[in-house]
């Protein structure tokens, strides 16, 4: 049960989130299924909050002494996520956009980084969270793949 807790905790945290507690899952040898579910409710469990308040919070602490340039940063790469969604997408598409956007398991572009995205395009929360949702489950799905066959490999 605690290593379960642990890969949960781990899927919540930005830049790491469910693409690092995957493999962490499997390299502890708990069961892929469960632990799959566990760690996109640890990843989505943030993704309200995201929606609601960072953007204002980046916003605000923008200019602020010490934590200023971290979020500059931060809304830079908000604005650039949501205009590469925007130009992939053309019409009507950037559900799925978004939804790959999340779910292509590659660095920066995970449930907290589409979700800040699809706040800059002003998606609704449910769109959002219905799109980041699926993303999450299709990058645990692929990391679940890449993650088993390579511990298999290693393993012998």
């Amino acid at each position: 049960m605690l290593h379960y807790l642990l890969v949960f905790l781990i899927s919540m945290v930005p830049l790491v989130e469910l693409r690092g507690a995957i493999p962490i899952a499997v390299g502890m040898g708990l069961d892929y299924f469960p632990a799959l579910v566990v760690c996109v409710l640890g990843n989505m469990l943030p993704v309200p909050i995201i929606y609601f308040f960072a953007r204002k919070f980046l916003v605000w602490a923008s200019d602020k002494r010490y934590i200023g340039a971290f979020c500059r940063v931060c809304l830079r790469k908000g604005e650039a996520a949501g205009h590469k969604i925007r130009s992939k997408a053309g019409r009507g598409g950037v559900f799925v956009a978004l939804l790959l956007f999340v779910g292509i398991p590659i660095p920066g572009t995970g449930a907290w980084t589409g979700t800040l995205a699809a706040s800059f395009l002003d998606l609704g929360i449910k769109t959002t969270a219905a799109a980041v949702s699926l993303g999450v489950i299709l990058a645990g799905l692929l990391l679940g793949i890449a993650s088993t066959g390579v511990f298999q490999i290693m393993g012998g």
